[in-house]
């Protein structure tokens, strides 16, 4: 039985990968590091820890892995502060709002930090309800590691298989699915061209095909 649905931020909630690309290459040129698209384009999902990680040793950068973090997260932060400019994904907030009704338990899981998190949900008038926020910083390792997940499912007091996760990115994907939970992939051209085949399922909208997928899988299991 499917008792929870757990939600990324970063391009299921809202478009912000865009932003967070463009902003990360200014940060690559300040830093000297030359990098291309589509190297760039693997490291969507994932933490910044887990980002910056792979640039420093690749690098041998002598910030450290957290003065990077810092920084990297100061300049998205600092330019939502000043903009505004958070942009949600078409539906998602119909889609909140219908997954509530039905009394699926609701968390969002991501690899942002958490004020970031609590901004955006705030921001979309979706803060009452989610049962839980959880930043990728709560675990040790982040995505693509099934920990946040895990973590998440423990926290809302289910069991993995009873959790369904959307997910736009191969780094998610794949989380969830090492978490043992069903996973829908989300289509969003604004996260790049992304490997979603490990997804259950994949969509390329947040309409009422998404609600109809969980209410299958509520249908699949009354039959085992």
């Amino acid at each position: 039985m499917i008792k929870a649905v757990i939600f990324d931020m970063d391009g299921v909630m809202i478009d912000s990968e865009p932003v967070h690309l463009k902003l990360e290459r200014e940060l690559f040129r300040e830093l000297g590091v030359e990098i291309t698209e589509e190297e760039h384009m693997t490291f969507v999902g994932s933490s910044s820890y887990y980002m910056w990680e792979k640039i420093k040793e690749r690098f041998n950068l002598k910030e450290s892995v957290e003065e990077l973090v810092r920084r990297d997260r100061k300049r998205y932060l600092d330019h939502v502060l000043s903009t505004g400019e958070i942009i949600p994904v078409p539906g998602i907030q119909e889609l909140v709002k219908k997954l509530f009704e039905r009394e699926y338990k609701l968390a969002v899981a991501s690899s942002s930090p958490i004020d970031v998190i609590e901004l955006v949900v705030q921001k979309l008038n979706l803060k009452n309800f989610f049962d839980m926020l959880v930043s990728g910083d709560y675990v040790k390792k982040s995505k693509p590691y099934p920990d946040i997940f895990l973590y998440t499912a423990e926290k809302l007091r289910v069991k993995p298989e009873e959790c369904v996760v959307i997910e736009d990115s191969y780094n998610g994907v794949h989380a969830a699915k090492s978490a043992g939970m069903k996973v829908i992939g989300f289509v969003n051209p604004n996260s790049g061209n992304q490997d979603l085949s490990e997804a259950d399922f994949i969509v390329k909208n947040l309409g009422d095909e998404v609600v109809e997928i969980i209410s299958g899988l509520e249908e699949e299991k009354a039959l085992k």
